[in-house]
């Protein structure tokens, strides 16, 4: 396995374009990482593909607290390590100025895109995190102007990110193949995160009730009261909730019968911010 720091030596290491898959990642990587990595380097090996590139970036114009950027936890060798047992064969750990190198070194600057409606409409994620997918849409854009994959892979435990990032695709007319890697959980149905180690034993014990509401929703055939149910669940364990919503699973926005649907909570236990998600409905 290769750690590649500057867009010289991965243009060099990569050869030809769309010989690559390719996996971005902030790093804190754990077995949820873990399994896009194995993922995209079976999807590498299956269709002859050069090599398989992970990313270790924290990007900084996708946060919109200055504070979750500097407690973001770095973990370069562990998370090395990681990739190496995943099957990746080049690792790409950039300064900043290797991936903006026009852009002023305060982390507020973010190109001018075309954000797709998914990324701003849905009043979920967008409306909690100003400014964060115009930050995502630009790094990914970025990583995918100097990886040139042929695919890439996503958790679907960001199910609005990952929506965001097919249609952003999409709209750039860009050739790259974006695949979905299942949520991993812990083995009592915890949604896998690197906010996870922050939570206290108590607060990691009421967390589980995200699960929990997801699991209730399922037993409802109404998405009204389906939205009930996982409050009431959330609640009961303390949580401060963001949205616990049932929406299009495409569009994200008002869910519609007949329609694949999507279950989706974020909430906050103690000031640990938590998400997860799964399908709903037909």
């Amino acid at each position: 396995m290769q750690l590649i720091t500057t867009t010289q030596d991965l243009r060099a290491a990569i050869g030809v374009p769309r010989g690559t898959t390719f996996v971005p990642t902030m790093g804190a990587l754990h077995e949820g990482h873990a399994s896009l990595v194995r993922q995209a380097s079976g999807h590498a090996r299956a269709h002859k593909l050069r090599h398989s590139v992970v990313s270790i970036f924290v990007n900084p114009t996708q946060f919109n607290d200055a504070t979750d950027l500097d407690r973001y936890p770095r973990t370069l060798d562990a998370d090395l390590a990681l990739c190496e047992r995943a099957g990746a064969t080049i690792v790409f750990v950039p300064e900043v100025n290797e991936v903006y190198p026009n852009v002023p070194q305060n982390g507020a600057a973010v190109q001018a895109l075309i954000l797709p409606e998914v990324a701003y409409l849905p009043k979920l994620e967008d409306a909690h995190r100003p400014g964060h997918f115009a930050g995502v849409c630009q790094v990914v854009a970025r990583l995918f102007e100097l990886v040139q994959p042929a695919a890439s892979f996503f958790g679907e435990k960001d199910w609005q990110q990952l929506q965001v990032i097919r249609t952003m695709t999409k709209l750039l007319d860009l050739p790259v193949e974006i695949i979905a890697g299942i949520t991993i959980r812990e083995a009592d149905g915890l949604a896998m995160s690197s906010r996870n180690r922050f939570l206290s034993s108590e607060e990691r014990a009421n967390a589980l009730a995200i699960s929990r509401a997801l699991r209730k929703a399922s037993t409802h055939d109404s998405f009204l009261s389906a939205e009930e149910a996982m409050r009431e669940v959330l609640l009961s364990a303390g949580a401060a909730i963001d949205y616990a919503v049932i929406r299009d699973a495409e569009t994200l926005m008002r869910f519609i019968p007949g329609r694949p649907g999507r279950a989706i909570i974020t909430a906050r236990f103690g000031k640990i911010r938590l998400l997860d998600n799964t399908a709903w409905g037909a």
